[in-house]
Protein backbone atom coordinates (compact mmCIF):
# COMPACT_ATOMS: atom_id res chain seq x y z
CA UNK A 1 0.00 0.00 0.00
CA UNK A 2 1.30 3.44 -0.95
CA UNK A 3 -0.06 6.57 0.69
CA UNK A 4 -0.86 9.37 -1.76
CA UNK A 5 0.61 12.53 -0.24
CA UNK A 6 -1.62 15.34 -1.45
CA UNK A 7 0.14 17.92 0.68
CA UNK A 8 3.51 17.14 -0.88
CA UNK A 9 2.14 17.25 -4.43
CA UNK A 10 0.19 20.44 -3.71
CA UNK A 11 3.29 22.25 -2.41
CA UNK A 12 5.28 21.11 -5.46
CA UNK A 13 2.58 22.49 -7.78
CA UNK A 14 2.47 25.74 -5.83
CA UNK A 15 6.25 26.09 -6.16
CA UNK A 16 5.90 25.65 -9.93
CA UNK A 17 3.25 28.38 -9.95
CA UNK A 18 5.44 30.65 -7.79
CA UNK A 19 8.29 30.37 -10.31
CA UNK A 20 5.92 31.23 -13.15
CA UNK A 21 4.51 34.21 -11.22
CA UNK A 22 8.00 35.59 -10.56
CA UNK A 23 8.78 35.30 -14.27
CA UNK A 24 5.47 36.90 -15.20
CA UNK A 25 6.07 39.91 -12.95
CA UNK A 26 9.74 40.22 -14.00
CA UNK A 27 8.56 40.51 -17.61
CA UNK A 28 6.23 43.36 -16.72
CA UNK A 29 3.09 41.30 -16.21
CA UNK A 30 0.40 41.87 -13.62
CA UNK A 31 0.48 40.18 -10.21
CA UNK A 32 -2.35 37.59 -10.16
CA UNK A 33 -5.17 38.51 -7.78
CA UNK A 34 -7.53 35.99 -6.15
CA UNK A 35 -10.50 37.14 -4.07
CA UNK A 36 -12.84 35.18 -1.81
CA UNK A 37 -16.25 35.94 -0.36
CA UNK A 38 -16.92 34.32 3.02
CA UNK A 39 -20.48 34.43 4.35
CA UNK A 40 -20.93 33.76 8.08
CA UNK A 41 -18.41 32.01 10.32
CA UNK A 42 -18.61 28.31 9.52
CA UNK A 43 -15.56 26.66 11.09
CA UNK A 44 -14.68 24.51 8.09
CA UNK A 45 -15.06 27.43 5.70
CA UNK A 46 -12.83 29.61 7.89
CA UNK A 47 -10.10 26.96 7.73
CA UNK A 48 -10.38 26.49 3.97
CA UNK A 49 -10.27 30.22 3.24
CA UNK A 50 -7.30 30.72 5.58
CA UNK A 51 -5.42 27.97 3.73
CA UNK A 52 -6.23 29.58 0.40
CA UNK A 53 -4.89 32.94 1.60
CA UNK A 54 -1.67 31.26 2.79
CA UNK A 55 -1.31 29.59 -0.61
CA UNK A 56 -1.68 32.98 -2.32
CA UNK A 57 1.12 34.37 -0.18
CA UNK A 58 3.25 31.31 -0.96
CA UNK A 59 2.98 31.70 -4.74
CA UNK A 60 3.12 35.50 -4.88
CA UNK A 61 -0.54 36.23 -5.58
CA UNK A 62 -2.42 39.22 -4.25
CA UNK A 63 -5.44 38.08 -2.21
CA UNK A 64 -8.58 39.76 -0.92
CA UNK A 65 -11.04 38.35 1.59
CA UNK A 66 -14.52 39.88 1.75
CA UNK A 67 -16.46 38.88 4.88
CA UNK A 68 -20.24 39.11 5.00
CA UNK A 69 -22.47 38.29 8.00
CA UNK A 70 -24.45 35.05 8.06
CA UNK A 71 -27.72 36.98 7.84
CA UNK A 72 -26.65 38.93 4.73
CA UNK A 73 -29.39 39.26 2.14
CA UNK A 74 -29.10 37.46 -1.17
CA UNK A 75 -29.34 40.85 -2.87
CA UNK A 76 -26.33 42.19 -0.95
CA UNK A 77 -24.28 39.08 -1.76
CA UNK A 78 -25.13 39.41 -5.46
CA UNK A 79 -24.08 43.09 -5.34
CA UNK A 80 -20.72 42.06 -3.86
CA UNK A 81 -20.27 39.46 -6.61
CA UNK A 82 -21.00 42.07 -9.26
CA UNK A 83 -18.38 44.39 -7.74
CA UNK A 84 -15.77 41.65 -8.15
CA UNK A 85 -17.01 40.84 -11.66
CA UNK A 86 -16.28 44.40 -12.73
CA UNK A 87 -13.08 44.91 -10.71
CA UNK A 88 -10.34 44.80 -13.35
CA UNK A 89 -7.63 44.07 -10.80
CA UNK A 90 -9.30 40.83 -9.61
CA UNK A 91 -8.45 37.94 -11.95
CA UNK A 92 -10.59 35.30 -10.28
CA UNK A 93 -12.73 34.85 -7.19
CA UNK A 94 -14.70 32.28 -5.26
CA UNK A 95 -17.80 32.30 -3.10
CA UNK A 96 -16.98 29.91 -0.27
CA UNK A 97 -19.55 27.14 0.21
CA UNK A 98 -21.73 26.22 1.99
CA UNK A 99 -23.97 29.28 2.03
CA UNK A 100 -26.76 30.00 4.55
CA UNK A 101 -30.05 28.28 3.70
CA UNK A 102 -31.87 31.53 2.89
CA UNK A 103 -29.55 32.12 -0.10
CA UNK A 104 -30.05 30.38 -3.45
CA UNK A 105 -26.68 28.72 -4.09
CA UNK A 106 -27.28 28.16 -7.81
CA UNK A 107 -28.27 31.80 -8.34
CA UNK A 108 -25.11 32.94 -6.58
CA UNK A 109 -22.75 30.64 -8.50
CA UNK A 110 -24.29 31.65 -11.83
CA UNK A 111 -23.76 35.32 -10.93
CA UNK A 112 -19.97 34.85 -11.06
CA UNK A 113 -18.90 35.57 -14.63
CA UNK A 114 -17.29 32.51 -16.31
CA UNK A 115 -14.05 34.41 -16.96
CA UNK A 116 -13.47 34.80 -13.19
CA UNK A 117 -15.05 31.52 -12.07
CA UNK A 118 -11.82 29.87 -10.89
CA UNK A 119 -13.81 27.34 -8.83
CA UNK A 120 -15.19 26.00 -12.13
CA UNK A 121 -18.81 25.92 -10.93
CA UNK A 122 -20.49 28.13 -13.54
CA UNK A 123 -22.64 26.26 -16.11
CA UNK A 124 -20.54 27.74 -18.93
CA UNK A 125 -17.32 26.26 -17.50
CA UNK A 126 -19.03 22.94 -16.77
CA UNK A 127 -20.40 22.84 -20.32
CA UNK A 128 -17.03 23.71 -21.85
CA UNK A 129 -15.39 20.94 -19.82
CA UNK A 130 -17.95 18.41 -21.09
CA UNK A 131 -17.31 19.50 -24.70
CA UNK A 132 -13.50 19.36 -24.34
CA UNK A 133 -13.20 23.12 -24.71
CA UNK A 134 -10.78 25.17 -22.60
CA UNK A 135 -12.40 25.72 -19.19
CA UNK A 136 -11.75 26.22 -15.51
CA UNK A 137 -12.23 22.70 -14.13
CA UNK A 138 -13.82 22.31 -10.72
CA UNK A 139 -10.94 22.42 -8.24
CA UNK A 140 -11.47 19.09 -6.42
CA UNK A 141 -11.86 16.88 -9.54
CA UNK A 142 -8.96 18.77 -11.15
CA UNK A 143 -6.86 18.05 -8.06
CA UNK A 144 -7.70 14.33 -8.16
CA UNK A 145 -6.72 14.10 -11.83
CA UNK A 146 -3.36 15.68 -10.96
CA UNK A 147 -2.81 13.24 -8.08
CA UNK A 148 -3.44 10.23 -10.33
CA UNK A 149 -1.05 11.74 -12.87
CA UNK A 150 1.75 12.53 -10.38
CA UNK A 151 1.64 9.00 -8.94
CA UNK A 152 1.56 7.44 -12.42
CA UNK A 153 -1.58 5.50 -11.58
CA UNK A 154 -2.85 3.86 -14.80
CA UNK A 155 -6.45 4.69 -15.69
CA UNK A 156 -6.91 3.57 -19.30
CA UNK A 157 -9.29 0.62 -19.50
CA UNK A 158 -9.77 0.53 -15.73
CA UNK A 159 -13.12 0.17 -14.01
CA UNK A 160 -13.76 3.27 -11.93
CA UNK A 161 -16.60 3.74 -9.45
CA UNK A 162 -17.47 7.28 -8.35
CA UNK A 163 -19.68 7.34 -5.26
CA UNK A 164 -21.67 10.56 -5.08
CA UNK A 165 -23.18 12.62 -7.91
CA UNK A 166 -22.75 16.19 -6.67
CA UNK A 167 -22.21 18.90 -9.27
CA UNK A 168 -19.02 19.93 -7.47
CA UNK A 169 -17.21 16.57 -7.30
CA UNK A 170 -18.99 13.38 -8.36
CA UNK A 171 -20.52 14.33 -11.70
CA UNK A 172 -17.53 16.25 -13.12
CA UNK A 173 -15.19 13.55 -11.82
CA UNK A 174 -17.07 10.86 -13.74
CA UNK A 175 -16.86 12.94 -16.92
CA UNK A 176 -13.15 13.67 -16.59
CA UNK A 177 -12.20 10.02 -16.02
CA UNK A 178 -14.20 8.90 -19.06
CA UNK A 179 -12.45 11.40 -21.36
CA UNK A 180 -9.93 10.36 -23.99
CA UNK A 181 -7.00 11.83 -22.06
CA UNK A 182 -3.78 10.82 -20.31
CA UNK A 183 -5.70 10.53 -17.04
CA UNK A 184 -8.94 9.12 -18.39
CA UNK A 185 -10.26 6.36 -20.64
CA UNK A 186 -11.84 4.67 -17.63
CA UNK A 187 -15.07 2.71 -17.76
CA UNK A 188 -16.95 4.78 -15.20
CA UNK A 189 -19.88 3.82 -13.00
CA UNK A 190 -21.50 6.74 -11.15
CA UNK A 191 -23.19 5.48 -7.98
CA UNK A 192 -25.57 7.34 -5.69
CA UNK A 193 -28.31 6.96 -3.09
CA UNK A 194 -30.58 5.08 -5.50
CA UNK A 195 -27.91 2.60 -6.65
CA UNK A 196 -28.97 -1.00 -6.04
CA UNK A 197 -26.30 -3.25 -4.48
CA UNK A 198 -23.53 -0.66 -4.35
CA UNK A 199 -21.11 -3.25 -2.98
CA UNK A 200 -21.27 -5.29 -6.20
CA UNK A 201 -20.07 -2.23 -8.12
CA UNK A 202 -17.25 -1.26 -5.74
CA UNK A 203 -15.92 -4.84 -5.58
CA UNK A 204 -15.49 -4.70 -9.35
CA UNK A 205 -13.66 -1.37 -9.27
CA UNK A 206 -9.97 -0.80 -9.94
CA UNK A 207 -10.39 2.80 -8.79
CA UNK A 208 -12.92 4.08 -6.24
CA UNK A 209 -13.55 7.78 -5.69
CA UNK A 210 -15.72 8.30 -2.62
CA UNK A 211 -17.37 11.72 -2.42
CA UNK A 212 -20.45 11.27 -0.25
CA UNK A 213 -19.77 13.28 2.87
CA UNK A 214 -20.63 10.28 5.08
CA UNK A 215 -17.83 9.48 7.55
CA UNK A 216 -16.24 6.04 7.13
CA UNK A 217 -18.90 4.90 4.66
CA UNK A 218 -16.58 2.76 2.51
CA UNK A 219 -15.47 -0.33 4.43
CA UNK A 220 -13.01 -3.14 3.72
CA UNK A 221 -15.63 -5.64 2.55
CA UNK A 222 -16.57 -3.20 -0.25
CA UNK A 223 -13.06 -2.99 -1.75
CA UNK A 224 -11.13 -5.50 -3.85
CA UNK A 225 -7.47 -6.28 -3.22
CA UNK A 226 -5.15 -3.84 -5.01
CA UNK A 227 -7.75 -1.13 -5.63
CA UNK A 228 -6.90 2.58 -5.76
CA UNK A 229 -9.07 4.53 -3.29
CA UNK A 230 -9.47 8.32 -3.40
CA UNK A 231 -11.24 9.70 -0.32
CA UNK A 232 -12.85 13.10 -0.94
CA UNK A 233 -14.77 13.29 2.35
CA UNK A 234 -13.91 15.75 5.14
CA UNK A 235 -16.49 15.66 7.92
CA UNK A 236 -15.95 17.15 11.37
CA UNK A 237 -16.77 14.51 13.96
CA UNK A 238 -16.95 15.38 17.70
CA UNK A 239 -14.03 13.95 19.68
CA UNK A 240 -13.02 14.20 23.33
CA UNK A 241 -9.45 13.23 22.38
CA UNK A 242 -8.84 16.38 20.33
CA UNK A 243 -8.05 19.86 21.66
CA UNK A 244 -10.39 21.35 19.10
CA UNK A 245 -13.25 19.07 20.17
CA UNK A 246 -13.47 17.39 16.77
CA UNK A 247 -11.51 15.26 14.31
CA UNK A 248 -11.70 15.12 10.51
CA UNK A 249 -13.04 11.88 9.10
CA UNK A 250 -13.05 10.85 5.48
CA UNK A 251 -15.67 8.82 3.64
CA UNK A 252 -13.38 5.76 3.88
CA UNK A 253 -12.77 3.65 6.99
CA UNK A 254 -9.06 4.11 6.52
CA UNK A 255 -7.63 1.58 9.00
CA UNK A 256 -9.79 -1.19 7.51
CA UNK A 257 -9.50 -0.29 3.84
CA UNK A 258 -5.87 0.82 3.46
CA UNK A 259 -4.25 -2.64 3.82
CA UNK A 260 -6.19 -3.81 0.74
CA UNK A 261 -5.21 -0.85 -1.45
CA UNK A 262 -2.39 -0.31 -3.90
CA UNK A 263 -2.82 3.45 -3.38
CA UNK A 264 -5.01 5.44 -0.99
CA UNK A 265 -5.42 9.09 0.04
CA UNK A 266 -5.48 9.98 3.75
CA UNK A 267 -7.78 12.49 5.46
CA UNK A 268 -6.49 15.06 6.10
CA UNK A 269 -3.54 15.50 3.74
CA UNK A 270 -4.91 13.82 0.63
CA UNK A 271 -7.40 15.49 -1.71
CA UNK A 272 -7.89 18.65 0.38
CA UNK A 273 -4.52 20.30 -0.35
CA UNK A 274 -4.94 19.50 -4.05
CA UNK A 275 -8.18 21.48 -4.19
CA UNK A 276 -6.19 24.54 -3.15
CA UNK A 277 -3.41 23.82 -5.67
CA UNK A 278 -6.01 23.56 -8.44
CA UNK A 279 -7.62 26.84 -7.43
CA UNK A 280 -4.20 28.48 -7.59
CA UNK A 281 -3.53 27.01 -11.05
CA UNK A 282 -6.93 28.19 -12.31
CA UNK A 283 -6.23 31.70 -11.00
CA UNK A 284 -2.91 31.81 -12.82
CA UNK A 285 -4.72 30.77 -16.02
CA UNK A 286 -7.22 33.58 -15.40
CA UNK A 287 -4.45 36.13 -14.89
CA UNK A 288 -2.77 35.04 -18.11
CA UNK A 289 -6.12 35.02 -19.97
CA UNK A 290 -5.37 31.51 -21.27
CA UNK A 291 -8.92 30.12 -21.09
CA UNK A 292 -10.95 33.15 -22.22
CA UNK A 293 -8.73 35.03 -24.66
Amino acid sequence: MELIDGKKVSLAIQEEVAIEVRTLIANGGKQPHLAAILVGNDGGSETYVANKIKACERVGFKSTLLRLPGNVTEEKLLETIEQLNTNKDVDGFIVQLPLPKHINEHKVLEAVIPQKDVDGFHPVNVGRMVLDLPAYISATPFGIVQLLDKYNIPTAGKNCVVIGRSHIVGSPMSILLAKNAKVGNCTVTLCHSKTVDLKSHTLNADIIICALGKPEFLKADMVRQGAVVIDVGTTRVPSTESKTGFVLKGDVKFDEVSPKCSFITPVPGGVGPMTIASLIKNTLLAAKKEIYK
